[in-house]
């Protein structure tokens, strides 16, 4: 019996993703067509012996949140569950507050996801390697540059044995080209040095702390409490991947990894890209049309778009490596590139929306807009390098 555990954090984090965040959960944000976690679910729910996913953050349970988990279910057949904390409890935290529903039936080893990573999630993989050689933590790394290792947790492997000899999150000389991916595959016996870390919090005096008594105590960090000091002492090993692998922390990270997904769809879910038919619009590469948007059939699409939920393309438009989302409309003969268009926005006729890309790498993700205000017919947007690194708003005139 296994379970899987994804931490969704909460309003007050994620603040680079702004402002595509104040309009629903960071981790409800839709990437490559799909909520960010459905991706996450999904995953999990195709390893053998999965019996349950909990979901862990403090966001309030409203209802857009409600609604996914209960279609998930639905779904998926497998009980999803959201388990609220009273508090940011960091990423270790809410782990061992919840730690009785995690162990509860007594499974054999539970993954935990952070939910702003985008990877292919080699899963069944990880849980092949903890069977061969069970211990309490099994991280995923992938190999970075130099220069990309500095914004990540580095680790230094035993490289006959796998296991974590030193770990150091965002160090700021090179450590390592092994990052931690935000994946990893808990025995139960993992939660014991949580306890420790909890009871240590105690004793060091953190119940003063402002926010209260069991904020203090209880907000335990993996990556700083428990992944750095018991590295090299035989409890945490480290699974390599080559396999995809990126953080969602900006609006640029959503659109790369929407386009890390929609290539995924070629193998795992084909039917999700729009083909090209006659009488229909022009299809160039990875596309995902959701099935009420309504596309002109002069319109030119792709390659890596992502058009949402009653959305509106009109004639001639020319859309490009870009994310539109519910409800918004891009009127004729409008070209939109490497853009995020906003919920409900509306882009004028003969508009042109468009930022140079640049090559896309996880940590220095593409320049981009997020499209949030209508744009007069005929205007032609330029973006100051500074709002376009940020994914500001962007507001058109002509």
């Amino acid at each position: 019996m296994l379970k899987a555990v994804i931490l969704i954090g909460g309003p007050q984090k994620g603040t680079r993703f702004r402002p595509l965040s104040f309009e629903v959960p960071k981790p409800l944000f839709p990437v490559a067509g799909v909520p960010m976690i459905q991706h996450h679910i999904e995953a999990c729910a195709q390893v053998p012996g999965m019996q349950e996913i909990l979901l862990i953050g403090f966001y309030q349970p409203d209802e857009p949140l409600t609604r996914f988990l209960e279609a998930a279910q639905q779904e998926f057949n497998l009980p999803v569950r959201y388990l609220q904390e009273f508090a940011p409890l960091g990423t270790g935290g809410g782990l061992y507050h919840f730690r009785d529903q995690i162990l509860a039936g007594g499974p054999e080893a539970f993954f935990v996801l952070n939910a702003d990573v985008c990877s292919d999630f080699p899963l069944s993989a990880m849980l092949d390697a903890y069977r061969r050689q069970p211990h309490p933590f099994l991280l995923l790394g992938t190999t970075a540059n130099r220069t990309q290792s500095l914004n990540y947790g580095c680790i230094v492997e035993n490289s006959q044995t796998h296991e974590v000899l030193h770990y150091v999150e965002k160090p700021s000389t090179f450590v390592s080209d092994i990052i931690n991916c935000g994946i990893y595959l808990f025995s139960p016996e993992a939660l014991k040095p949580l306890r420790d870390v909890f009871q240590r919090n105690q004793q060091d005096g953190q119940l003063e702390d402002s926010s209260g008594l069991w904020r203090g105590a209880g907000t335990i960090r993996l990556e700083q409490d428990v992944f750095s000091a018991l590295a090299g002492q035989g409890q945490i090993y480290v699974h390599l991947t080559d396999g995809m692998w990126s953080q969602i922390k900006s609006a640029g990270s959503a659109l790369y990894a929407s386009r890390l997904y929609l290539g995924q769809y070629q193998l795992t879910h084909p039917e999700r890209l729009a083909k090209h038919t006659p009488g229909g619009p022009r299809i160039r590469g990875n596309v995902y049309i959701h099935p009420t948007a309504k596309v002109a059939p002069s319109a030119v699409l792709g390659p890596n778009v992502s058009i949402g939920e009653g959305v509106t393309v009109g004639e001639g438009v020319r859309l490009r490596e870009s994310i539109v989302l519910h409800g918004a409309t891009l009127q004729e003969h409008t070209c939109v590139l490497h853009t995020i268009v906003g919920w409900g926005s509306t882009v004028g006729r003969w508009a042109r929306v468009e930022v140079p890309p640049m090559t896309p790498i996880p940590t220095t993700p593409e320049r981009t807009w997020t499209v949030r205000a209508s744009s007069r017919t005929g205007s032609c947007c330029r973006p100051s390098p500074s709002a376009a690194a940020s994914g500001s708003l962007l507001r058109c005139s002509s």
